[in-house]
Parts: C-alpha cells; sequence; structure tokens
C-alpha cells in the first residue's frame, strides 16, 4: 500500500468520538439540596463510553479540628465564571456532555456542597476533564466557605 497513514486523534478525528455540540448541560449555582441523581441524568449520552462524577460533601473536620458546620456565598458572576471554566473543558476534551452545580447558603456536616460529571468517548478522558473542571471550579469561580468549628473558631476559605 502506498500512502501516508495518519493515526487519528482520539476524540478529534472520529464522528462518533468528537465533542457534542453544545456539551454543557447543567449549571448552577443553588440554595436548594443537591441532587446527585440529576447531574448524572444530565451527562447521559449514547456516544459517551466513559462518566466520571465528583461529589464533594460537608465533612465532619478539617486540618484536625470538629467543623460544626459551613456557608456557602457566591458572587453574582459566579455562574458565569462557571460557565467559562465548563467550557473551556469542553473544548480540551473530547467531553458528550458536561454538568456541575455548587450549593450556597448554610450546609451541615454531610450535606452536598457541588457535584460534577463529565461524559466522554473513552473512561481516561472522562477522569481528566472531570478532574479539571472540579479543580477549575474550585480554583477560578467566585464561591467562597465559611466554616465553623467546635471549638469556637472560624476560618474563610477561597476568600
Amino acid at each position: 500500500m502506498s500512502g501516508t497513514h495518519v493515526t487519528p486523534t482520539p476524540g478529534r478525528d472520529h464522528p462518533g468520538e468528537r465533542g457534542a455540540a453544545d456539551p454543557v448541560r447543567l449549571l448552577a449555582v443553588r440554595e436548594t439540596p443537591l441532587s446527585v441523581d440529576e447531574v448524572f441524568a444530565a451527562v447521559g449520552d449514547a456516544a459517551a463510553g466513559g462518566t466520571a462524577l465528583f461529589v464533594g460533601t460537608v465533612r465532619s473536620h478539617d486540618g484536625g479540628t470538629d467543623v460544626d458546620g459551613l456557608g456557602y456565598s457566591a458572587h453574582p458572576t459566579a455562574e458565569a465564571e462557571l460557565r467559562q471554566v465548563a467550557e473551556k473543558v469542553a473544548a480540551d476534551f473530547p467531553v458528550r456532555a458536561l454538568a456541575a452545580v455548587h450549593r450556597v447558603g448554610d450546609l451541615v456536616v454531610g450535606d452536598l456542597a457541588v457535584v460534577v460529571a463529565v461524559s466522554c468517548p473513552h473512561r481516561a478522558e472522562a477522569f481528566a476533564a472531570c478532574r479539571r473542571l472540579i479543580d477549575d471550579l474550585k480554583a477560578t469561580v467566585p464561591i467562597w466557605k465559611h466554616q465553623t468549628f467546635s471549638d469556637g473558631t472560624e476560618e474563610w476559605v477561597g476568600a
């Protein structure tokens, strides 16, 4: 055989592996309890072979100190910033569908604080895209955490 063989780039050269036209399916910053089922359902896609989901919960301790509770507050631009993060992840990975929701208001130990999910053609891509989504959300979206501890101290995180 003559000619040049080009190895396709996964996620970019196969029609079934290209990212969806609008993969951002659900984005929200809300005061109401979050649902893992809602986020998981939002990223369902027949062309996806892998779905990665991350759930962040309020834990009972931080740095060795017991946590009584915490409150999240968000800047009015938080959802717009979240959209920018989501669109960047979708541009950098072969995302079929993406969803992210973050809770604001007062939460107690065990409450869901954030749920993100990404579906991609393959599991490695889904894991990488989901990790980028949560890491970039936490690093750049203006949402702040105010923790109160059982010893009477408190701390702001992300402010």
